[in-house]
């Protein structure tokens, strides 16, 4: 056999043959394909009506703008007014420890305060516009507030295995409402209502030191001053006697400038004399004060004019430093109206081609074999 003739043999003539049959459980994707391109219109209609559909939705959405501020605790150049004062305090002996930290861990403390944020949003504009002079009730005012309060947040931008790591400490603020504008305006107007509080306590806190050793010194002075009279007519009294004593020793000039040699009296001197003991006696009778001639007794009143001085009418007082002031919001919060409506449209997609399907499955549906009889 020439090679002719085993390639003429070999050759199929597949036109002769027909094409297998498919089974019942293959999937024909042309003639699935082919059925969603045949009900297009009905598949876009059920597309736009589900994306005009998450177009409403995005406008019924509550929407949420987050106003945010980040804060650290006070600077030194902050304080340079209150050293300065809290150098004059040391000075006086009034014992007054405040410290940066201290006073930033007092802020946040009170920030996160349920009570302190209900009582400034009862008189916060922001909740007076809300209510447009509508009696309303106190319960369902705390409610409302409490509701309010979920949106405000503190969070500590330092996590606690980073703490001896992190290059200082930080925290973010912030704010949640209906529009930007109030999200910033409460947050902005929260955060200076708690910094006037801290501040306000804190000066406090050094008035009440500052009147405690006042009082302390004025109670030292005046039972010195008890002290210092009592002293003063006991030796008053002493002179008299002296006084008795030299004249009737006629004694009447001091012992020592005549070269006498005289064993004063231990109770009752008369070494100046009969003169010099009356002199020493008027002197004594004359003082109007009893404290004039006691040094120590002076420095004290000094020291008590000075505290009643001290001033806390010029110091500001401001226990944090702002890294991000309270910001606009240029964004709200969730996913955009653009993204709402391109879920929507993929649900209707699916849900139109899935009601297709199934309707052309349960059209072309092989009815059920009747049964038999006999």
């Amino acid at each position: 056999m020439s090679e002719m003739d085993f390639k003429k043999s070999t050759d199929l003539d597949f036109p002769r043959y027909t094409a297998p049959a498919l089974s019942e459980k293959e999937i024909d994707l042309l003639g699935l394909f082919a059925l969603l391109l045949a009900a297009k219109k009905r598949i876009a209609t059920i597309i736009f009506a589900f994306a005009l559909a998450g177009l409403a939705l995005s406008f019924l959405l509550p929407q949420h703008w987050t106003s945010k501020a980040v804060i650290t605790p006070a600077e030194q150049l902050q304080w340079n007014p209150l050293h300065q004062m809290m150098v004059t305090l040391q000075v006086l002996d009034v014992d007054v420890k405040i410290t940066r930290p201290q006073l930033f861990d007092l802020f946040i403390k009170k920030f996160q305060s349920q009570s302190l944020f209900e009582e400034y949003m009862t008189t916060s504009p922001y909740v007076i516009s809300l209510l447009n002079g509508a009696e309303v009730d106190p319960i369902e005012l705390h409610r409302a507030i409490d509701n309010i309060s979920d949106r405000l947040k503190a969070v500590n931008n330092v996590q606690a295995k980073d703490v001896d790591n992190a290059p200082y400490v930080s925290w973010t603020l912030s704010f949640s409402a209906p529009t930007a504008e109030d999200a910033q305006a409460v947050l902005s107007g929260y955060i200076g209502h708690i910094a006037a509080i801290v501040e306000k306590e804190t000066v406090q806190n050094i008035r009440n030191q500052i009147a405690l050793k006042t009082k302390v010194v004025e109670q030292q002075l005046e039972l010195d001053r008890v002290r210092l009279t009592n002293v003063h007519n006991a030796n008053l009294q002493r002179l008299n006697y002296s006084l008795e004593v030299a004249n009737a020793a006629g004694i009447k000039k001091p012992v020592y400038s005549n070269g006498q040699a005289v064993k004063d009296d231990p109770d009752y001197s008369v070494a100046l004399g009969a003169d010099g003991i009356a002199q020493k006696l008027q002197i004594e009778k004359n003082l109007k004060d009893v404290t004039e001639l006691n040094a120590e007794f002076q420095n004290r009143e000094y020291h008590l004019a000075q505290l009643k001085k001290l001033s806390f009418s010029d110091v500001k007082l401001e226990p944090f430093r702002y890294q991000l002031s309270p910001s606009m919001p240029v964004k709200k919060d969730g996913p955009s109206k653009a993204l709402i409506v391109l879920l929507a449209a993929l649900m209707g997609g699916l849900f139109a081609c899935g009601s297709v399907l199934l309707r052309e499955a349960m059209l072309t549906r092989a009815p059920k074999p009747e049964p038999v009889t006999e």
